[in-house]
């Protein structure tokens, strides 16, 4: 069981793709909220009948199964329909993260949540001992997002302009990773980050000094 558990947040195309599978290569559990968040709406669940009630049929598809393209470009062009949407996925996302992570058999776990921040950070995710932030400029988020996603670029910047800004995501930072540049050099950072955490959740085993925990 995890004595330890991170909040791994930052932009869409910042990155935190590439830091979660080094972490993961390293023996880390990483609980991604995007993975739970496909799994609480799949045909059967309760979240998928609420948006079905919220935003009609129109956003399946003939199995039955999210029409998640069509969902999103509806979300991004419209801001209450993205609240809606969070306010009936986010509860059960937020269960389900964490119990993977106090389950998790490693020393410390990760919570991967792009949404961090909109969901309220801290208040909203209490159980977070410490939060690292991936940071991108927003041209090379931008950049990435029309090059991985094959979106056009008004939809690239709505989807942006959509999220919380990035102000708001580096003021929940207790840890900050810098991703402009190629994906090597995130190697040696992720190390040193490992290597803290590894000592804290070690500190917050019952033989050790939870104060260590504190930023």
């Amino acid at each position: 069981m995890s004595n330890l558990i991170i909040g791994l947040t930052g932009g869409v195309a910042s990155g935190k793709s590439e830091l979660t599978r080094r972490f993961e290569a390293l023996g880390v559990h990483v609980a991604d909220a995007d993975v739970v968040a496909r799994e609480v709406v799949e045909p059967g669940q309760p979240a998928l009948a609420a948006i079905v009630r919220e935003f009609g049929p129109g956003v399946l598809q003939p199995d039955g199964r999210l029409d998640r393209r069509q969902l999103r470009e509806r979300i991004f062009a419209d801001p209450a329909a993205r609240r809606t949407l969070e306010a009936i996925t986010h509860p059960a996302i937020r269960a389900a993260l964490e119990t993977q992570c106090r389950r998790a058999p490693s020393p410390y776990a990760i919570a991967a949540i792009p949404l961090l921040a909109e969901a309220g950070g801290r208040v909203g995710y209490p159980w977070l001992d410490r939060i690292l932030v991936v940071d991108a400029p927003e041209a090379v988020q931008h950049a990435r997002l029309m090059r991985r996603d094959g979106v056009d670029e008004a939809l690239a910047g709505r989807m942006i302009a959509a999220q919380a800004s990035r102000q708001e995501r580096l003021a929940l930072a207790d840890d900050l990773v810098v991703n402009d540049g190629e994906p090597s050099h995130l190697d040696a950072m992720v190390a040193e980050l490992h290597a803290g955490y590894s000592a804290l959740a070690g500190a917050a085993s019952p033989d050790g000094n939870a104060d260590l925990l504190r930023p």
